[in-house]
C-alpha cells in the first residue's frame, strides 16, 4: 500500500512539474475585453469573474482586463471591433445589423424563451452548430441572453392594434420588424442612448429588460410596463480570430473550456437575477402601471407577431439555411433545457 501511495504522490508531482513547465513555456498575453454596457451594470461582473478563471486555467498566462462603457467603441461597432483587433474580446448585439445575422435572431423571436438561465444554455448550445459559418470572421465563444423583456412605454399599450402610429426603440431587428408588421414607427438607438430617444419624444415606447431599465434611466421617462415575458436578447461573446490563432496549445485549451454553454449559463444567470430584481422594484412602485394581460390579449398579441417568424425564415433560406430545420433545433434545445415558452 505505501509502495502503491508513493508511486501515486511521485505521479501526481511529475504531473503538477510538467503542467508548471508548459505553462512556464507559454508567453504572456494581455487580452481587452470591450463591454458597452454601464460599468454598474450587472454583466461586468460576470465578465471579470470569467476572465479571472481564465487567468487561473492558462496558469496565470493570460491577464483580461475589462474596457465597459462603450471605452473602445460604440455598442453597434463590437462585433466589428473583435474582428479587426480593436478589442480581443467583445460582448456583441448581433441584433444591432438587421440582416446580418439571420440564423442567431430565431432567439430575439417574440414568446419563444421563458428565461435566461437555462435559456442561455439553450441558445448556445443550440448556436454552436452555425457560429462558425455565420461569425466566421469571429472566434465565437459563446452565446446568452438577458432575462426575458417587455414594451415600456409613456402611454398604455394593451393590444398588437396600439402600436399603430406609434414610434418604438426596438430590442434588436427583429423586433423592429415585428414593430413594421403592427404599422408601428421603429427609432434605432443603442441602449446607452435610448433614454435621450424617450425623453425628446423621439420615441414613445422601448422594448427593454427590467433591471436595466432603471440603470439606464428610461424607467424616468415611461410609466407604463406590460408585464409579459414578450422576448429577449440574444448576444455572443467573441473573440479576435488572430488573437486566438497566436495563443499556445495550453492557451487555447484554456479559452475552449471558457467557452460552453456552462459559461453560457453563468453569465447569463448572473444578469438575470439582476433583471428578476428590478421587475419586483418597478413592480412595487405606485407612480407606475405595471398589468398583466388577459389570456385573450395574450393570444392576440401571438398571432400578430406570427409574420415575424414567417419572415425570419425567408431570410434565413436566402442565406442557404434550412429554416425548417434550424428551427426545429432550436426548439428542441429549449425544450432540452425547459427553457422554451
Amino acid at each position: 500500500m505505501q509502495v502503491k501511495l508513493s508511486r501515486t504522490l511521485v505521479a501526481t508531482a511529475i504531473a503538477a512539474l510538467t503542467f508548471g513547465a508548459a505553462h512556464a513555456q507559454d508567453k504572456p498575453v494581455m487580452v481587452k475585453m470591450a463591454s458597452w454596457v454601464p460599468a454598474q451594470h450587472a454583466l461586468n461582473p460576470a465578465l471579470q469573474a470569467w476572465g479571472e478563471s481564465l487567468k487561473a486555467a492558462s496558469g496565470g498566462t493570460i491577464s483580461a482586463t475589462l474596457f465597459p462603457s462603450e471605452q473602445l467603441g460604440k455598442a453597434f461597432d463590437h462585433y466589428d471591433m473583435a474582428r479587426d483587433g480593436i478589442s480581443d474580446f467583445s460582448y456583441v448585439n448581433p441584433g444591432y445589423q438587421p440582416g446580418r445575422f439571420p440564423i442567431f435572431a430565431a432567439a430575439s423571436l417574440p414568446f419563444m424563451v421563458n428565461n435566461a438561465k437555462a435559456g442561455s444554455a439553450a441558445i448556445d448550445a443550440w448556436y454552436r452548430n452555425y457560429a462558425a459559418k455565420e461569425m466566421k470572421d469571429v472566434h465565437f465563444c459563446f452565446a446568452f441572453a438577458h432575462d426575458p423583456g417587455a414594451f415600456h412605454s409613456r402611454k398604455k399599450i394593451v393590444l398588437p392594434t396600439d402600436i399603430k402610429g406609434m414610434k418604438v426603440r426596438p430590442a434588436t431587428s427583429t423586433v423592429g420588424q415585428v414593430i413594421t408588421l403592427l404599422g408601428g414607427t421603429n427609432v434605432q438607438a443603442s441602449a446607452p442612448e435610448s433614454r435621450d430617444m424617450l425623453e425628446r419624444g423621439v420615441a414613445e415606447a422601448i422594448t427593454f429588460p427590467w433591471g436595466s431599465l432603471t440603470l439606464f434611466g428610461i424607467d424616468k421617462v415611461v410609466k407604463y410596463h406590460m408585464d409579459v415575458p414578450f422576448y429577449v436578447t440574444p448576444f455572443v461573446w467573441v473573440m479576435n480570430n488572430d488573437k486566438y490563432n497566436a495563443l499556445s496549445a495550453n492557451q487555447k485549451k484554456a479559452v475552449d473550456s471558457h467557452c460552453t454553454s456552462e459559461w453560457a449559463e453563468k453569465v447569463g444567470s448572473a444578469w438575470a437575477d439582476f433583471e428578476i430584481s428590478g421587475h419586483t422594484k418597478l413592480l412595487a412602485d405606485p407612480n407606475r402601471e405595471v398589468y398583466k394581460l388577459t389570456p385573450d390579449q395574450l393570444n392576440a398579441w401571438k398571432q400578430a407577431v406570427a409574420p415575424a417568424e414567417v419572415q425570419w425564415a425567408a431570410d434565413v433560406k436566402k442565406k442557404g439555411e434550412d429554416p425548417v430545420a434550424v428551427m426545429n433545433g432550436f426548439k428542441q434545445s429549449l425544450a432540452k433545457y425547459k427553457s422554451g415558452m
